[in-house]
């Protein structure tokens, strides 16, 4: 948490943070891609990440100044992912006194901003966050993109394969199942098509280091308190 600067043409291969935060950019731009979209992002712009999620960052070539805050409370459970901020600057005052008052008060004056498409790597990425079940070879033919093009320019844009972004989106979906809820993990595993619930728990297990029951568990305690 903080500022943080990077460097000219800085990249910054995909990687997953375990704890939620939010970044603020003060200076200059980058794009961001990872499990939630890509973003091209200037001074003024926020972006959301929630435990777990994993991205990469292209820095401009004159780099970039963030200011990084833990994700607040009230923001946990929000469907936004990128949004502008009115006055950075007064932020960056509250953090250097008080790094909570400025998670609240980035809570207050957050404002949502929706995004399009940048290119087909945007749109198979949406498609595999749905988490429905379809062919990759089906969705180039329907798409119009040459299957041979298609891992190598996904991976271009997102820094793995499709195979392992539907991977992770589905092993963060599961977590969020066995936290907030009561719904078993074998009917958890079935609704978001893993091939059984060890499938399922070896892959919330090789995202966060702990399984689906050690989650719940948890959660639970945390409720109790």
């Amino acid at each position: 948490m903080g500022l943080l600067d990077h460097g000219p043409g800085e990249l910054r291969d995909r990687h997953c943070h375990d704890d939620a935060f939010v970044a603020v950019v003060l200076e200059g731009g980058y794009q961001e891609a990872g499990d939630e979209g890509r973003w091209n992002v200037r001074p003024g712009d926020a972006l959301i990440h929630h435990a777990f999620e994993s991205h990469l960052d292209r820095f401009e070539a004159k780099g970039a100044r963030v200011l990084v805050l833990a994700l607040p409370a009230e923001l946990a459970a929000t469907p936004a992912v990128r949004g502008r901020v009115a006055d950075p600057d007064r932020l960056v005052r509250l953090a250097e006194r008080d790094a909570c008052a400025a998670s609240a008060h980035f809570a207050e004056m957050f404002v949502a901003a929706g995004s399009a498409a940048l290119d087909w790597p945007d749109l198979l990425a949406d498609d595999l966050r749905r988490l429905a079940p379809f062919t990759l070879a089906d969705w180039a033919e329907q798409k119009g993109v040459r299957p041979e093009t298609l891992s190598r320019g996904f991976r271009a844009a997102y820094g793995c394969t499709p195979k392992s972004y539907r991977a992770d989106v589905r092993a963060r979906a599961a977590l969020a199942a066995a936290r907030l809820g009561n719904e078993s993990f074998a009917d958890i595993a079935h609704r978001l098509h893993f091939t059984d619930q060890a499938h399922m728990t070896h892959a919330v297990a090789r995202l966060t280091g702990a399984s689906p029951g050690w989650w719940r568990r948890r959660q639970m305690d945390t409720r109790q308190r």
